[in-house]
């Protein structure tokens, strides 16, 4: 799995981990998963590209437990897959508990 070919965009430091805004972005993906392990459920967006997809990139805001890496895995057309990952410093945890 290569370590480049998608772009994650999301900030250094959250203050509330209701609602963490990330981007992610990958020329020649099919599919795009984000996951955030320190989560109680872990994968929190799958975006899904047709052929007839112009920009390969998606915006979203998503739920942080706590301080943890988010991880965004593309499926390219050809098979391989590239992921990429940021670290988000949560200071008010999102997903209750």
């Amino acid at each position: 799995m290569a370590d480049s070919g998608v772009t994650l965009t999301a900030p250094e430091i959250a203050e509330n981990g209701n609602t963490v805004p990330i981007s992610v972005e990958s020329e020649g993906a099919v599919a795009i998963m984000v996951l955030a392990a320190g989560n109680p459920t872990p994968g929190v967006a799958t975006f899904n590209f047709g052929e007839l997809a112009g920009a390969r990139s998606a915006s979203t805001r998503i739920r942080l437990a706590g301080t943890q890496d988010v991880i965004a895995i593309a499926k390219m057309a050809d098979g391989s897959f590239a992921r990429a990952s940021s670290n988000v410093k949560v200071t008010i945890g999102g997903c209750g508990g």
